[in-house]
């Protein structure tokens, strides 16, 4: 009986949840933990690991081998040691660059903003979306607001078109196909052989024109922003009220958006494909 209570005493005394299932939350506090010891010693291996952190070799061994089936790991077989893959590196730069293009951007925002009297704004694509990281607002009392980190769709955005128009027919075809275009307003582009017209026009004038499709009574131009290969990565725009941005101005105020663009890619070490 003595015995059988002090079994029983020994299972109550086990840290809790010693040997349930770890949940996903944990998986992935452990595996980000993981990443973040081997960054910081440029490699480490399983048995250093699993001394830093008290896992078990085989429980660590697991999450290695899932963060290195996803890129964020490699391993070599000779030394043993798990080094940070190339996919830890992409995302990384990628942080560093797009801070490093909200911070750049700011004086071309403000600069377009007091020359054109209406909100300036940078956003990147992402997944078939365009996600506002920068803004300058309007100190007019109506005005366009974007919020950082705010999704918006790519075929009702003039960021969005004007870094479609650097696409080729069939990028785009690929990437929205697929997909149900929202119909927003009575102007929007909602299939794709309307949007592919639009498209071609864009690319013949170098900026795009938002025209009421993703809010009535809203008009944004747009030029593209490009990295060192030449690859559309951003776009800068202006955005307001329709009674202010008249069909009539969107012609004289888009070479200065676009002008402003090229600029700016210039500032970030980018280059416009017929540069390189």
């Amino acid at each position: 009986m003595a015995s059988q209570s002090a079994s029983l005493k020994g299972k109550r005394g086990r840290k809790a949840g010693e040997n349930a299932t770890p949940s996903s939350v944990q998986v992935l506090d452990r595996s980000l933990n993981l990443l973040s010891i081997i960054a910081d010693n440029d490699g480490s291996t399983l048995t250093d690991l699993a001394d830093h952190t008290g896992m078990a070799p085989s429980t660590v061994h697991r999450l290695l081998t899932s963060l290195a089936n996803h890129g964020m790991l490699t391993h070599d077989t000779e030394s043993g040691d798990w080094t940070i893959g190339v996919r830890a590196f992409e995302i990384g730069n990628a942080f560093l660059r797009y801070r490093k293009l909200g911070t750049i951007s700011r004086p071309f925002l403000k600069r377009l903003m007091d020359e054109c009297g209406e909100t300036a704004n940078v956003a990147i694509e992402d997944e078939g979306d365009v996600v506002f990281i920068s803004q300058i607002e309007s100190h007019a009392p109506m005005r366009a607001f974007f919020r950082p980190g705010r999704r918006g769709p790519i075929h009702a955005s003039g960021i969005g078109k004007a870094i479609l128009s650097t696409w080729s027919d069939t990028a785009i075809g690929q990437t929205l196909g697929g997909r149900a275009l929202t119909h927003f307003t009575d102007h929007t582009l909602d299939t794709l052989p309307a949007l592919l017209n639009d498209i071609q026009a864009i690319r013949t004038r170098g900026w795009s024109i938002d025209d009421e499709e993703h809010t009535l009574g809203m008009r944004c131009i747009a030029a593209p922003l490009f990295n060192e290969h030449g690859e559309a990565i951003a776009g800068i725009s202006i955005s307001g009220p329709a009674v202010r941005l008249p069909k009539e101005k969107l012609g004289v105020l888009g070479p200065v958006i676009r002008r402003t663009a090229d600029e700016l890619t210039a500032a970030m070490g980018g280059r416009r494909p017929d540069e390189l």
